[in-house]
């Protein structure tokens, strides 16, 4: 099967949702690559947007990922950014 890879992305570059499990990264199309965290630990490393046909590869090391259980959380505190009009 012939893999569309937009781009290779670093996961420290991704975002990571504890709630639902799964890392993201902006897609050009307007909507989001998404993956699963227990997809990269079975060792899968493409991350598909739901909206178009791309793809991304994503580079990682396992032993950098969080743990099962919650037990080494790496998600980055995001900065949320109001406007006032």
């Amino acid at each position: 099967m012939a893999e569309n890879i937009y781009d290779e992305i670093e996961i420290e570059d991704m975002t990571y949702d504890s709630t639902l499990q799964i890392y993201h990264y902006p897609c050009p199309c307007g909507d989001r690559f998404e993956i699963f965290i227990d997809d990269l630990r079975d060792g899968e490393e493409i991350a598909v947007c739901p909206s178009c046909s791309l793809q991304i590869r994503v580079i990682f090391d396992e032993d950098d990922l969080p743990k099962p259980g919650g037990g080494n959380q790496q998600a980055q505190p995001q900065q949320v950014v109001a406007a006032t009009v």
